[in-house]
C-alpha cells in the first residue's frame, strides 16, 4: 500500500495529506485486486494504526456493497476467511480493538451475511457463534454483529440507494430483507435466543457492558421474531431480576418495552402485562420516589406508557369484536395503573412526565367514550387536570432572555400538556372550567405577592381555554350561560386586577396575549378599552424594557385595535399622537436606539392606518390624519435621498438606502387599512399617495444601492396599483423605463410581476403604454439571458431559467387579457423572434413549468389569430413550428411523466393540438 498515502488518514494530517489519501481510497475502490491488500493486512495485523485499519475495511465494505458479484467462487472465500481470522484475532489480542473499528467491522460482517446466508453461508452465525463460544471479546463483536443485521433487515432509517431508484430498490430490498427474515426463523433464530440467555446469564453479575447489548439485541429482535421465545418465564424471571440491578434496569427496561410492544391477541397481550404488572408491583416499582434516579425512571415511565396504550388497544379491539367481559377486564386493568401514571405524570423531572403523556391522552379517550363516569374516573379526570396545571409551569431555571435547549425543550413539553388538557375539555369540560377559574381566581386575588410562574400559569389557563372549549368566530360571551359568565368574569378580573403592572416578561406577554385572544369581551365590556390601550401604549407594552415584550406587543396592538374597529373612535387621536414618537425614522447616524424595530414599527403603522381609515371621520379630516402621519415619511425621504447621492462611504450607503427603503415599507404599510368598502378614494387619501408617489419614483434614478432602492419602491407601485388604480397610470411609463436600466436577472425577474399587475387590471387601457415597453423589456431580458455563465455556475443557471419562466408568464398575461394586438403591432420580424421564443421555450427547455405555460401561450394564439382573418403568415407558422412542437416536446428525453408539472405540459400541449384542429 502506499505508505505516504496512508498517512493521510490521521485526523491531525494536514490537508495536503487528507487530500492525497482521499484520493488513495477512490484509486483503490475501483482498482480490481486492492481489496485483496487490505484483507491480507487485516487478517495478518500487519498495521497497528487505526485508522488504517478502518481503512481497510472501508475498502471491503465498498467491494461487497458494489462489486461482490464480480469475485470467483475462491475470492469471495477469501473474504469469509478474512473475516473468520481478523474475528479469532480479537480473542487473543492483548488490547481490544477501538469501538469505531468494532462498528466498523460488525457493518462489514452483516454486508456479507445479506448478500451471503441465502445462497453461499447458511452456516454464518454457527461459524462466528463456534468462534467466539463465551469469549468475552468474541461474545462483544457477536453482539455487534447482531446489531448490524437487525440494522440492515428491520431498520427503514438505513437509505440504501439513490433517490431515482428509491422505491423500486426499496420493494426489492423489503422483499429480500422478508425472505431472510423467514429463513432466519426457520434455520437458527431458536438457538440465536439460546446463545443470549446463554450470555445474559454468564454475564449478568460480572460485565454488566455485554449484558446490556445483549439486552439491546433481544429488545431490537422481538419486533419480528416468535415472541414465545422470549416473553416465556425463564426469559422474563431473568429481566425482571435485572430490573433490580443498578447497572442493568434500564436496559432492562427498553427490552421488556419492546415485548409489550409486540403485536399479539387482545387476551394474551392483557394478560402478559398485567403478569408484568404484578412482578414489578411486588419488587416495589410502582412506588416512585422523587430522589430515585432519573435516567431509570424515564426509560421506566416508558415502560408504563407502553404497558398502558398496550392494554388500551387491547381494550378497544376487544370492543370492536363484541368481547365485553374481556374488555371489562381490561379496562379494570388499565383503571389499576392510573395512579403509578399519576405519579410519573406529576414527577419535576420533565422528560419522566412526558414520557407517560401517551398513556394519559389514551386514557381520556376511554372515558370519553363512556357513557357515564364512576366516582373514582372522575377523581382521576380531576387529578390529571391538577397534574396538568402544576407541570405547565415554569421552574425557576427557565431563561427568558436567552432561550437555549432546554427551555426549547419545555416550550415542546407544554404543547404534549396542551393537548391533555383539551382532551381533558372533551371528557369534562364543567370541571375544566370549575377547575381554571378556581385557580385563577386565588392566584390572581393576591398576584402581588405571588411567584411570577404562578401568576403566568393562570393567566395562560384561561387563554388556554378559548381552544380548549372552542366556539365559532371567538363568541366565547354569549351562548351557553355558565360558560360566558364565568369567562366573563375571569376576563373583567384580568383587566381590572393591575395584574398587567407585574414585574415579569412571561406574565406580561401572557396579559396582551389574553387580551387579544378574547377581543369579543370588549364588545360585551367596553368600559375597559382605555385601561387596556394604556397598558399597551406605556411602560408595561410599547415602552417596555425589554425589547423582547415590545416587539411582540407592537403585533398584538396591531390586532386589537383591527378587532375593536368601531369602538376605537373615542380614542383614536388620542392613541395616534401617543404612538406618534415611536413612528419616527430612526436615520442611521441618530446613534440612539429606537424603541421598536423597523419591522415592529411596520406594525404601528399598519395600525395607525387602521386607525385613521375605519374611524367615523369625515373624508377631509381623514385626509389631514393621513397626511400627517406620511408627511414626515416623505420629508425624511427626501433629505436622505440627498444625503445617498453625496455618501462616499459603501457602509453608509448601505445604511442610508436600508432606511430609505424603510420609509417606502412603511408608507406602504398604511395602505393596508383601505378595502373594499374604504377605498383611497372614499376616505379622501388619493392625493396623498400620490404625493408619496412622487417622493419615492426619484429614489429609481439613483445609481447607488439599486437592489434595495428598486425593491422598496416597486412593492410600494405594487401597492399604489391596488389602491389608486387608474390614478396610478401616468407614473407607470417613467417608473419602468429607471426600472429597466441596468438591470440584472433578478431586477427584471421582480419587475415583470409589476408589468403583469398592471396588465391584467387595466387591460386595454394599457395597451399603448405596453406596446411602447414591448421591447425594450424583451431587449432587457433577451441580454441577460445571452449573456455567458460558467458552466457550474448553479445560481446563474437558476437566475435564467427564472427570467425565462418570468418572460413566458409576462406573454402568457398579454395574450391572456386579449391584448395580441400589443404584439402583432412589433413588426413582423420582432413577432417572429418572440413566437420562436416561445417555441424554444416549449419543446428545447427542460423546464416542464416553462413548457406548460408556452403551450398555453401557443393556444391563445391559435385561438385569436389561427381563423382565416389572422395575421399574414400565422397559419404557415402554425403547420411549421407549433404542431411539430406539440409532437417534439413529450418526445425528448427530459420530459419525465412521472413528474406532475410534465403532464400539466402535456395536457396543456394536447388542449394546443385541440385548439389548432378546431380554428383550422
Amino acid at each position: 500500500m502506499d505508505e505516504q498515502a496512508l498517512l493521510g488518514l490521521n485526523p491531525n494530517a494536514d490537508a495536503d495529506f487528507r487530500q492525497r489519501a482521499l484520493a488513495y481510497f477512490e484509486q483503490l475502490k475501483i482498482s480490481q485486486d486492492a481489496w485483496q491488500v487490505c484483507a491480507e493486512a487485516l487478517a495478518q495485523s500487519i498495521y497497528s494504526d487505526d485508522h488504517i485499519k478502518f481503512f481497510c475495511f472501508q475498502v471491503l465494505e465498498h467491494q461487497i456493497k458494489f462489486k461482490y458479484s464480480e469475485l470467483t467462487e475462491v475470492q469471495q472465500q477469501l473474504i469469509r476467511e478474512t473475516l473468520i481470522t481478523w474475528l479469532q484475532a480479537q480473542m487473543l489480542n492483548p488490547q481490544p480493538e477501538k469501538t469505531f473499528i468494532r462498528n466498523k467491522a460488525a457493518q462489514v460482517f452483516a454486508l456479507l451475511f445479506v448478500t451471503e446466508y441465502l445462497t453461499k453461508w447458511p452456516k454464518f452465525f454457527f461459524d462466528i457463534l463456534s468462534v467466539v463460544d463465551l469469549n468475552p471479546r468474541g461474545v462483544d463483536m457477536y453482539l455487534r454483529i447482531l446489531m448490524a443485521v437487525d440494522a440492515e433487515l428491520v431498520d427503514r432509517d438505513v437509505v440504501h440507494t439513490s433517490e431515482a431508484s428509491y422505491y423500486f430498490a426499496l420493494t426489492l430490498e423489503a422483499r429480500r430483507n422478508t425472505l431472510l427474515k423467514d429463513t432466519m426463523r426457520e434455520q437458527c433464530i431458536p438457538s440465536l435466543v439460546e446463545s443470549w440467555y446463554q450470555i445474559l446469564q454468564n454475564y449478568q453479575y460480572n460485565n454488566s457492558e455485554l449484558t446490556c447489548q445483549c439486552l439491546e439485541v433481544v429488545g431490537a429482535y422481538v419486533s419480528w421474531i416468535d415472541l414465545s421465545l422470549i416473553a416465556n418465564e425463564r426469559f422474563i424471571n431473568m429481566l425482571l431480576g435485572h430490573m433490580s440491578v443498578e447497572v442493568l434496569r434500564e436496559e432492562a427496561c427498553d427490552c421488556l418495552f419492546e415485548i409489550v410492544n409486540k403485536g399479539m391477541d387482545p387476551i394474551d397481550k392483557t394478560k402478559l402485562v398485567e403478569s408484568l404488572c404484578q412482578v414489578l408491583q411486588s419488587a416495589g416499582l410502582f412506588s416512585i420516589d422523587q430522589e430515585d434516579d432519573v435516567d431509570f425512571l424515564a426509560r421506566f415511565s416508558k415502560l408504563v406508557n407502553g404497558m398502558g396504550q398496550a392494554l388500551i388497544a387491547s381494550w378497544t379491539k376487544l370492543i370492536k369484536n363484541g368481547d365485553m367481559k374481556s374488555a371489562q377486564d381490561t379496562l379494570q386493568a388499565i383503571e389499576a395503573k392510573v395512579a403509578l401514571m399519576l405519579q410519573l405524570l406529576i414527577h419535576e423531572d420533565d422528560d419522566i412526565s412526558s414520557n407517560i403523556i401517551g398513556f394519559c391522552y389514551d386514557y381520556l379517550h376511554i372515558l370519553k367514550q363512556l357513557s357515564a363516569l364512576s366516582d373514582q374516573q372522575k377523581a382521576n379526570v380531576e387529578a390529571i387536570m391538577l397534574a396538568v396545571m402544576k407541570k405547565l409551569t415554569y421552574d425557576e431555571e427557565y431563561n427568558f432572555e436567552n432561550e437555549g435547549e432546554d427551555e426549547a425543550m419545555f416550550v415542546e413539553y407544554r404543547k404534549q400538556l396542551k393537548l391533555l388538557l383539551d382532551r381533558l375539555a372533551q371528557v369534562s369540560p364543567e370541571l375544566l372550567l370549575a377547575s381554571v377559574r378556581r385557580v385563577f381566581n386565588t392566584t390572581l386575588q393576591n398576584w402581588q405577592t405571588t411567584r411570577f410562574m404562578e401568576v403566568e400559569v393562570a393567566i395562560r389557563l384561561l387563554y388556554m381555554l378559548a381552544e380548549a372549549l372552542p366556539v365559532s368566530h371567538g363568541a366565547h360571551f354569549s351562548g351557553d350561560v355558565t360558560k360566558a359568565t364565568a369567562l366573563q368574569d375571569m376576563m373583567r378580573t384580568l383587566v381590572t386586577s393591575g395584574v398587567s403592572a407585574y414585574q415579569h416578561t412571561s406574565v406580561t406577554l401572557e396579559f396582551f396575549e389574553t387580551v387579544v385572544r378574547y377581543e369579543k369581551f370588549f364588545a360585551v365590556e367596553p368600559q375597559h378599552i382605555p385601561t387596556v390601550l394604556m397598558a399597551f401604549l406605556d411602560q408595561r407594552g410599547l415602552r417596555h424594557s425589554s425589547p423582547k415584550v415590545r416587539s411582540r406587543t407592537a403585533y398584538l396592538f396591531s390586532r386589537f385595535v383591527k378587532s375593536l374597529n368601531k369602538q376605537m373612535n373615542p380614542f383614536i387621536e388620542d392613541v395616534l399622537n401617543r404612538i406618534q414618537d415611536l413612528m419616527e425614522l430612526s436615520p442611521p447616524e441618530n446613534g440612539y436606539q429606537a424603541l421598536l424595530s423597523s419591522d415592529d414599527q411596520l406594525f404601528i403603522y399598519e395600525t395607525a392606518g387602521v386607525l385613521i381609515v375605519n374611524s367615523e371621520y369625515s373624508a377631509e379630516r381623514k385626509q389631514v390624519l393621513m397626511r400627517n402621519l406620511l408627511t414626515p415619511l416623505m420629508e425624511k425621504f427626501k433629505v436622505l435621498l440627498e444625503k445617498l447621492m453625496m455618501a462616499q462611504d459603501e457602509d453608509r450607503q448601505m445604511a442610508l438606502a436600508d432606511c430609505l427603503n424603510h420609509a417606502v415599507g412603511f408608507a406602504s404599510r398604511t395602505s393596508k387599512a383601505f378595502s373594499n368598502k374604504q377605498t383611497v378614494k372614499q376616505c379622501g387619501c388619493s392625493e396623498v399617495y400620490l404625493d408619496c408617489l412622487q417622493t419615492f419614483l426619484p429614489a429609481l434614478s439613483c445609481p447607488l444601492q439599486k437592489e434595495v432602492l428598486r425593491s422598496g419602491v416597486r412593492t410600494f407601485l405594487h401597492r399604489m396599483i391596488i389602491c389608486l388604480e387608474e390614478e396610478v397610470l401616468p407614473f407607470i411609463p417613467s417608473a419602468s423605463e429607471h426600472m429597466l436600466k441596468d438591470c440584472e436577472a433578478k431586477d427584471l425577474q421582480e419587475f415583470i410581476p409589476l408589468i403583469n399587475q398592471i396588465t391584467a387590471k387595466f387591460k386595454t387601457q394599457v395597451s399603448p403604454f405596453l406596446q411602447q415597453m414591448f421591447m425594450p423589456l424583451l431587449h432587457a431580458i433577451f441580454e441577460v439571458l445571452l449573456l455567458p455563465a460558467e458552466e457550474n455556475d448553479q445560481s446563474a443557471a437558476l437566475e435564467k431559467q427564472m427570467l425565462r419562466r418570468s418572460y413566458f408568464a409576462f406573454l402568457q398575461t398579454v395574450t391572456g387579457s386579449g391584448m395580441s394586438e400589443v404584439i402583432a403591432n412589433q413588426g413582423a420580424e420582432n413577432v417572429e423572434r418572440v413566437l420562436f421564443t416561445v417555441i424554444q421555450g416549449a419543446v428545447d427547455y427542460p423546464d416542464p413549468i416553462a413548457q406548460k405555460t408556452c403551450f398555453i401561450i401557443l393556444s391563445k394564439l391559435v385561438e385569436l389569430w389561427g381563423g382565416k382573418d389572422g395575421p399574414v403568415g400565422f397559419a404557415d407558422f402554425v403547420y411549421k413550428h407549433i404542431v411539430p412542437a406539440c409532437f417534439l416536446a413529450p418526445l425528448k428525453q427530459t420530459f419525465d411523466l412521472a413528474d406532475a408539472q410534465t403532464v400539466l405540459a402535456l395536457s396543456e400541449c394536447a388542449v394546443t393540438l385541440k385548439t389548432i384542429h378546431l380554428k383550422r
